[in-house]
């Protein structure tokens, strides 16, 4: 089935293309939403919203985006508002220095401003003998802003082109281009204690 006949039969409600496109993006957005979330459990949970809202809106889908580049743009947007309300629970049912340095701190600040904590999961997108090496890279990704961080998995980890990845972010390419810049510096200072000249920067 070819894209303009699976949206055709989507919008139609045709259960059988739901079940189609499900099974041809479930594995692309759950490692979006994962390498976001950077929690299984939740990076689950997330990616059935993803399909809902896939399900629910795809009546008002006009055909101006690719089906693909909709697609992320729907994980990536419902996998930040994830990560953030888990962050902001965080944030403010700590301690008072972590009070204070929510109120301080800044989200799009470019240098560091946390100890590197490597990530508690496993990625089924990175190769098993990569698995430790990973989990110290999305420890920085993490710390990543938001905008460096969709474009650094949407390129690094998803394959996306920089024209494919504009589609996503609807942002221009010199836009995508110096996120990606700026992603890579950042994460070249968060990992030089741990390793050098990595295939991820």
């Amino acid at each position: 089935m070819d894209v303009p006949q699976l949206i055709r039969e989507l919008q139609q409600g045709n259960q059988a293309a739901f079940r189609t496109l499900v099974e041809t993006y479930q594995s692309r957005v759950y490692n979006t939403v994962l390498a976001i979330v950077q929690h299984p459990e939740e990076a689950e949970d997330v990616a059935q919203e993803v399909f809902v809202q896939v399900y629910e809106s795809i009546g008002r889908f006009g055909g101006d985006m690719k089906l693909t580049a909709w697609i992320y743009r729907i994980a990536t947007t419902k996998a930040l508002e994830a990560y953030r309300k888990r962050h902001a629970r965080k944030r403010f049912g700590g301690t008072p220095f972590s009070f204070l340095t929510s109120l301080f701190g800044s989200d799009e600040d470019d240098g560091p401003n946390d100890r590197l904590h490597p990530a508690d999961f496993e990625h089924p997108g990175v190769k098993l003998e990569q698995q430790e090496r990973a989990k110290v890279l999305f420890g920085a990704i993490s710390q990543l802003p938001e905008q460096q961080k969709v474009a650094f998995t949407l390129h690094h980890l998803e394959g996306l082109s920089y024209q494919e990845i504009t589609e996503v972010m609807q942002a221009s390419l010199s836009s995508v281009e110096s996120l990606l810049h700026r992603a890579k510096q950042n994460l070249r200072k968060r990992l030089a204690g741990y390793y050098k000249d990595d295939q991820w920067t």
